[in-house]
């Protein structure tokens, strides 16, 4: 097994199942040690287990429920090691209930799974990352932070917050060896769907991306040098037609005086 190697280690949050497995497995392919981060511990430890005996790498099981500041300040304390070259900031929750209707208490506890917990997490891992000038942050937002009107607008607020976060720390690292990436995956085939309440089976098929394809899309990104990558998207040229329009108009949006269409 080994303890050290040249790749170093990877971080990956919500790593029981769907997204966050493939991105363990993945990863250990490509020699990192791993970190997996999840509440389900039997789940972590099967998996672990696991990608040992396939893979040869060491694998750490990290219990936590990131909506809680106990176990968010432990899995700060971890990233914060000189070992950890990769964080994957993918743990996440989704409301089938639109804001009007919502609980309060599961938007409360969304908001902190899906916000506060990257949020922090990331700052907790960059500071070291750009100390040794190498390491990447991958951070797992949605398609709806492009789309807000296509679902729960409380869920794709969330996923639009990861977006801009990744967005203002991409200018941060700029001159560095740190890469940040955002992940843009539309519908994805994973357990967050039934976790929510909504039926996979009712929604349309051809809409839904097998996880291990998404995974794959999003890594082949990263090593292309992508900041943002929207797996489902077949003409990238739309995305940089968006972001240039977007630039356009940041020199008009703050001015000493209202628009002429006000007076």
């Amino acid at each position: 097994m080994n303890t050290q190697n040249k790749s170093g280690t990877a971080v990956v949050t919500g790593a029981s199942s769907g997204i966050g497995a493939v991105y363990a497995a993945r990863l250990a392919q490509r020699g990192f040690n791993l970190v997996l981060v999840a509440r389900d511990w039997q789940k972590l430890q099967d998996l672990a287990e696991r990608l040992q005996r396939e893979t040869g790498v060491n694998v750490e099981v990290l219990t936590a429920d990131l909506t809680q500041k106990v176990d968010l300040v432990r899995v700060e304390a971890r990233l914060r090691q000189e070992d950890v070259t990769v964080l994957v900031n993918n743990a996440g929750m989704s409301i089938k209930t639109d804001i009007v209707d919502i609980d309060p208490e599961q938007l409360e506890q969304m908001i902190a799974l899906n916000v506060l917990a990257p949020s922090r997490l990331a700052a907790a891992v960059l500071p070291g990352l750009l100390a040794r000038n190498r390491g990447t942050l991958i951070n797992i937002s949605s398609v709806l932070a492009l789309a807000p009107e296509m679902f729960n607008g409380a869920y794709s607020g969330t996923k639009a917050y990861v977006l801009n976060l990744s967005l203002n720390l991409q200018q941060k690292v700029k001159g560095t060896s740190v890469k940040v990436q955002a992940v843009l995956p539309g519908a994805t085939r994973t357990e967050i769907w039934s976790k929510s309440g909504t039926d996979i089976a009712a929604m349309p098929q051809e809409m839904l991306m097998d996880v291990d394809e998404m995974v794959d899309a999003a890594l082949a990104g990263l090593d292309q040098g992508e900041a943002i990558t929207i797996p489902a998207l077949p003409d990238v040229g739309e995305w940089q037609a968006a972001t240039a329009a977007r630039l356009k108009m940041a020199p008009h949006l703050s001015l000493q005086h209202a628009a002429a269409r006000y007076r």
